[in-house]
């Protein structure tokens, strides 16, 4: 059985709904909307416009842990990590999200332990102001996580990749990985691109797929198909 590597995206795919956005509802000072249309109409990178987002945030570290203590994450990942587990595959969280805020949303479900590449959010002065820097960047690269980066550390040893994603944080490691579980916008680029992937809900589906794809037989199923050449007369 070939080795893979699971990278899985948090916001929107481990989570419910998205961090970032939920905390810039509640507590973002005015100025953040004008930075995502920014990063909308691709103007400015994620780590440009996450950086500014998170210096309009106002809130205390209370008030930060309540609201994060009322996130939850798909019901059904923790039983996917078991069976990653239980079928030695890591899986690594690979997210242009919060450090602090998966740990904490995670550490919930005791799953706090899991590898994770994301930026890491830390108090700033005065009180109430917060600063974002992005361990996980790379030259060329407009995001605070560049997820290609960790496709090709997840390569090393010539283990197969899968990401789990829903989406624009995730397009350019799908180009990059052997396949792909697809929710939401994801879908649409997977189909556009060509790139082997399969559509799910949830982690229940991922659940099920898993091990079709451990065995192979997933994989060969969304292979491209190559016409033969005519022969020539």
């Amino acid at each position: 059985m070939t080795a893979w590597n699971i990278l899985c995206d948090f916001d929107g795919t481990i989570s419910v709904e998205d961090v970032i956005d939920s905390l810039l509802d509640r507590f973002g000072r005015p100025g953040w909307e004008a930075l995502e249309q920014d990063w909308r109409a691709g103007r400015i990178g994620s780590r440009e416009c996450m950086s500014g987002q998170v210096a309009l945030l106002d809130m205390r570290q209370q008030e930060l842990d309540a609201h994060l203590d009322g996130l939850w994450i798909d019901h059904a990942f923790p039983a996917f990590v078991a069976r990653a587990r239980e079928l030695q595959t890591p899986i690594r969280v690979v997210s242009d999200g919060l450090d602090y805020a998966i740990h904490r949303i995670l550490g919930r479900y005791d799953l706090d332990n899991l590898p994770l590449a994301a930026n890491h959010l830390a108090p700033a002065t005065p009180p109430r102001q917060w600063q974002l820097t992005s361990p996980f960047q790379a030259e060329g690269c407009r995001s605070g996580t560049c997820k290609c980066a960790c496709v090709a550390q997840a390569r090393t040893g010539g283990a197969k990749t899968l990401l789990i994603g829903d989406g624009a944080s995730d397009f350019c490691a799908a180009d990059q990985v052997d396949f792909v579980f697809a929710k939401h916008r994801l879908i649409e680029h997977c189909r556009a691109a060509g790139i082997p992937y399969v559509p799910i809900t949830g982690f229940e589906d991922a659940l099920e797929l898993l091990p079709r794809l451990l065995d192979g037989s997933l994989l060969a199923e969304h292979q491209p198909h190559v016409l033969p050449a005519a022969a020539g007369f």
